[in-house]
């Protein structure tokens, strides 16, 4: 739990790990051999006995692009996602496009703080 956005938290891991992202399209022409593109997926309130929003979650997908092997970018994100207690909810191999010439690997992840509302 922080209190920082989700998304604040996954652009400040990425500039750690020297990974060049954007949130919804990576726009940056030419673009780097590996970037990620973050896109929120949702927000939900948890709601206790009393119906009132007792804390936010948040679900965002990081959708990881590289020409090269994905194998250790996705290792380096799981940790780093750890170690700032993120919760991973699913890791998907999405595919290689031939189009673009990268493999696309995708990583959903979600994290709470208590709600102000």
């Amino acid at each position: 739990m922080t209190g920082q956005p989700l998304l604040q938290r996954l652009v400040s891991l990425c500039k750690v790990l020297q990974l060049p992202c954007e949130t919804g399209a990576y726009r940056a022409s030419p673009a780097p051999n590996s970037f990620v593109v973050l896109t929120p997926i949702a927000d939900v309130f948890d709601l206790h006995a009393s119906n009132t929003p007792g804390a936010q979650i948040e679900h965002v997908r990081l959708s990881v692009f590289t020409t090269g092997n994905y194998l250790p970018l996705r290792d380096a994100l799981t940790r780093a996602l750890r170690q700032q207690d993120i919760t991973i909810e699913a890791r998907t191999y999405v595919g290689y496009e031939v189009e673009t010439g990268y493999h696309h690997y995708a990583i959903d992840c979600a994290a709470w703080q208590l709600s102000q509302i």
